[in-house]
This record gives C-alpha cells, sequence and structure tokens, in this order.
C-alpha cells in the first residue's frame, strides 16, 4: 500500500503527463462528479441528517443542488473560459498582438468544513477540475458520516493519481503532507485561527492560499427599514444550520425607534418558521458536536435573553434565541459566534453604528436593510468587507456571477462561477511580435532617442 508521500508523487507525475489540461478531459471529470452527486442524492441526505440533522430541502439549497448548480454553470462555460484573452498592445511593442492564457496551477489542496461537509469541500473541487489541476481533498472529520459518503464517491469516480481524498485528524495529516510535498495552491475553509495556521505552514513554501474564514458579519437596521420583510430574510439564514454558518448575520445593528418593532418580529417569525417548539421542526438542525455546543452555551449568558434560550444537551439543541442588553466587551462580541443566537444591539447614530462594526474589521459580510438609496451608498462607501446584501441576507453566495470572499481577518481570494476558474489558474501573459518590423531604434546607441522614447513610453 502507498504512502501519502508517494501517492502525492503520482499526482505530480499525472499533471506535469499533461493528461488533465484538454477540453474533453475536464468536462468528463465535471459529469462523471455530476451523475455521481445525481446517484447518491439519497445517500447524501442521509449523511447530511446525521451529522447536522439537514431536511433534504435545506440540502438541496445549501448542498447537494448548489453544487450541481456550479458544476452545470462550469459545463456551460468551460469552453469559453478556457479560450485565451486577446488585450491591447502599447504603441511601443507595434505590431505586436498580446493575450492573457489560463494555465492550471498543478496539484492543489483542498480544507473542507464541517458546517456544509458537502458543498465547501466539492465546489472548490469544481474549480480545481475546471482549471485543469490535479486535486488532494482534505473532508473535515467532525462530520463523519458525510466524510465517509465523500471518500466514497470520490474513490468511485477519480483515480488517486488525478484526485486523492485523505481523511483523518486535520491538525496532524495537513502538517504531514506540508512537510513533504509542495502544492501548488493551498484552498481552506474554516475558522480564522486554524487558518492562520494553514498561512504560516504554507509560507514556509511559499505556496499560496485561499482563504475562506468567518468574522463578525453585521447587519444593519436603519429607522426607515421595511421590519416585516428584514425579520423573515435575517431569520431564514441565520437560523439555517443551526446558525452554523459563516455569512450568517453574527449580530444585528437598530436604529433605536425600530428595536421594539424588530424583536417583536424576529420572535414572531421564529415561531412561524420553527414552531413553538424548534427542535420538532424538520427545517431546524442541530449543533455538530459537544464541545460546540458548550461553547454556545456559555455564550448565552453574554445578554438578557429575550426570546428562546431552552437547550437539550443529549440531542445538540439549542432554541433560536434573541439577546439584548449585550456588553461590546462580553465574549459572544469579541468572535464568531457561529451558532443560533443573535445579539441585538441598539443605535442613535451612523458614527455609532459605524463604531460598533471597527471592533471587528473587515467583516465577511455586510447587511442593510434601508430604502434610501443615500443612505445605502454611505453604508457601502463606509464599511470594509467581503460582499453582502441590501435588504436581503447571505444571499450573495448563490449567485455564481459574484466573487465570494473575505478581505483582511475574514479570508483572502475568493471564488464561485468563473471565479473559481481563475483562482485554480495562473494568468500567462504573452506577447507575439513578427518578424518583418525590426526598426534600429529599439537597440543600442540610444543617445538622441530620448524624445522617441518619451513619445513611445508615457
Amino acid at each position: 500500500m502507498l504512502s501519502n508521500s508517494e501517492k502525492l508523487a503520482k499526482l505530480r507525475q499525472y499533471f506535469v503527463s499533461g493528461a488533465t489540461r484538454s477540453y474533453q478531459f475536464r468536462r468528463q471529470q465535471l459529469e462523471k462528479l455530476k451523475q455521481a452527486i445525481i446517484k447518491y442524492e439519497g445517500e447524501i441526505y442521509q449523511a447530511l441528517y446525521r451529522d447536522l440533522k439537514k431536511s433534504p430541502e435545506d440540502c438541496w439549497i445549501t448542498e447537494n443542488g448548489f453544487l450541481l448548480g456550479e458544476i452545470n454553470n462550469a459545463l456551460k462555460n468551460l469552453r469559453s473560459w478556457m479560450q485565451p484573452k486577446p488585450v491591447k498592445t502599447n504603441l511601443l511593442n507595434f505590431p505586436s498582438s498580446s493575450q492573457i492564457i489560463r494555465e492550471p496551477l498543478g496539484v492543489v489542496l483542498i480544507i473542507g468544513a464541517w458546517n456544509y461537509p458537502l458543498q465547501l469541500l466539492l465546489v472548490p473541487l469544481v474549480g480545481a477540475i475546471v482549471a485543469g489541476n490535479c486535486a488532494v481533498l482534505k473532508p473535515s472529520e467532525f462530520a463523519s458520516a458525510t466524510e465517509k459518503l465523500v471518500i466514497k464517491i470520490i474513490q468511485e469516480i477519480f483515480p488517486e493519481e488525478y484526485v486523492l481524498i485523505v481523511p483523518g485528524d486535520g491538525a496532524e495529516v495537513i502538517p504531514n503532507m506540508l512537510d513533504s510535498f509542495t502544492f501548488d495552491h493551498i484552498f481552506f475553509t474554516g475558522s480564522t485561527r486554524v487558518g492562520k495556521i494553514i498561512y504560516q505552514l504554507a509560507a514556509e513554501k511559499l505556496i499560496p492560499v485561499t482563504l475562506e474564514l468567518g468574522g463578525k458579519s453585521p447587519c444593519v437596521i436603519e429607522a426607515d427599514a421595511n421590519i416585516s420583510v428584514a425579520t423573515r430574510r435575517i431569520a431564514v439564514t441565520k437560523f439555517s444550520n443551526c446558525g452554523q454558518m459563516c455569512i450568517a448575520a453574527d449580530y444585528v445593528l437598530v436604529h433605536q425607534s425600530q428595536q421594539e418593532n424588530l424583536i417583536r418580529e424576529l420572535a414572531n417569525t421564529i415561531v412561524n418558521f420553527f414552531g413553538e417548539d424548534a427542535r420538532l421542526s424538520a427545517d431546524y438542525g442541530k449543533i455538530i458536536n459537544d464541545k460546540q455546543f458548550d461553547r454556545l452555551i456559555d455564550l448565552l449568558k453574554d445578554g438578557e435573553i429575550v426570546f428562546g434560550g431552552k437547550t437539550d444537551r443529549e440531542n445538540l439543541y439549542i432554541q433560536p434565541t434573541l439577546l439584548t442588553n449585550v456588553s461590546l466587551d462580553a465574549p459572544i462580541m469579541q468572535g464568531e459566534i457561529f451558532g443560533p443566537i443573535l445579539p441585538i444591539i441598539a443605535f442613535s447614530t451612523f458614527e455609532e453604528a459605524l463604531a460598533i462594526i471597527a471592533k471587528n474589521p473587515n467583516p465577511l459580510a455586510f447587511y442593510l436593510f434601508t430604502t434610501k438609496a443615500n443612505t445605502e451608498k454611505k453604508w457601502l462607501e463606509s464599511v470594509q468587507f467581503g460582499g453582502g446584501c441590501i435588504n436581503n441576507n447571505s444571499f450573495h453566495f448563490t449567485n455564481p456571477s459574484l466573487p465570494f470572499g473575505g478581505r483582511g481577518n475574514s479570508g483572502i481570494g475568493s471564488y464561485h462561477g468563473r471565479f473559481s476558474f481563475e483562482n485554480f489558474s495562473h494568468q500567462k501573459a504573452i506577447m507575439k511580435t513578427p518578424l518583418w518590423f525590426n526598426p534600429a531604434l529599439k537597440y543600442p546607441p540610444f543617445k538622441g532617442k530620448l524624445n522617441l522614447f518619451k513619445l513611445l513610453v508615457r
């Protein structure tokens, strides 16, 4: 049986052979993945229910259906993405022609996360495939049922020298691989804390990275906001997957004139969505494990519970919960919550709200509910963030025409749709110059040509 080091060497050999580069090959691999996801649809639902109590409908929107959408978009656009892109050539290089060729990076490492254990591993793989790479997949060990199924699927459809899946404890497996092999790119989805570790390991070998991290994503409710619409659009994503979503609203900043109305409407909306007892709802999930459950229980102490707060450790259940009177220095406001707890903080002025956001700069997402164009413009120009929505929440993630990614503490790089293809490609700049035009002014001696050079280079 080959060691991981020997398997990695075989991936390198396979990539160097050029087997992954043709349009036909890339398309065939996408079709294989598509058919496998369709074939194992039932097992995917079962695995995600065991790991996170996800319903088939939730899975389709956020996991396997989302993945199939990415594959279909790639199949539709692959040929055009692969075409060289002609660009302008400056006067100095007349009559040359210039173009940008996208070439594969090589062997890439993709590290998935447990909260969306299927799509956060395999959507980046789609990008790696369409760009012509070989890939190593590291699924999350914390979503064990999905991990086993993904191993089964990948090993069934792809040879190990093309796509290698490596299970196990990430803290042990990943450093060992990086010690013995130099990847051409690392794509990581997870916490900022672990992302920093991955970044340090990659830096030792100058390996470029994409880091899809998290952060405290604020949702601002202005005085003119439509509260009935806002509460539904906040709740549908904040409490999806039991709040274990990196782009869910981490906290709400509401204008003081709307605070009571917002709390009342949010409480009613939660009951309408999940019933009086959310643990009985088919649309409400569970916390991934005891460690995360205990962490979240501690955060419930950081404010006044105005709705929810019920828990059941045996079933890893935490009721959708709204908190007020939260201190900005409390632990719940220092790090990403990643659970079904929503602090609601009132503000009176734009400057006050902006100062609160500035305590956790560069969030992955930013959400604003307002009906005024000038208010929208002011907020978008004042807050630095990865991506976001106006009068919506989290759904920018579902548009393949938009790049998804963070900045600063919330990540490096972006993906989805064409941006995934570009993320896993190298832009090779090419200029082609004809032989028939070869004027002496381009060559020494240069004395007396300064004014001509000023004309050509400006």
